[in-house]
């Protein structure tokens, strides 16, 4: 699929090559246009940083000193994030306000259909199921 006027990419989850990552960026900066790229990464993903941050100087654009001191990782690692990529804990991208409101009002609708079918009264005193 191309997407065209594709002006920035955020990754949630490091890529587990640098192959995979060009292609995550791949769609931006197109046909001479710029683009960002923004990859967020936690402790667990140090090992795969250093291919992606050799890519990255490669292209031209600046690397953090730190992410060129990491140690390289050995093909064996490689293979092994590559079969089995770290597993993370599922993320929520809505907001906590939404989820609440979203739990208040289907409170309220299954008590509203509680309601409805209680039994009522009328003015003779009869019962009546609704």
């Amino acid at each position: 699929i191309d997407f065209k006027g594709v002006n920035m990419v955020i990754n949630y989850d490091l890529p587990t090559s640098a192959v995979e990552y060009i292609h995550r960026i791949g769609r931006t900066g197109r046909a001479g246009h710029r683009g960002k790229a923004v990859t967020f990464f936690t402790e667990d993903d140090k090992p795969l940083l250093r291919s992606i941050a050799n890519v990255i100087q490669r292209a031209g654009c600046p690397v953090p000193d730190y992410i060129k001191d990491f140690p390289r990782l050995q093909s064996k690692q490689k293979k092994k994030f590559i079969k089995k990529p770290l597993t993370r804990e599922s993320i929520r991208t809505t907001p906590e306000c939404f989820l609440k409101k979203a739990k208040r009002k289907t409170k309220a609708t299954k008590e509203n259909s509680k309601d409805k079918k209680k039994v009522k009264e009328d003015k003779n005193g009869s019962k009546l199921q609704t």
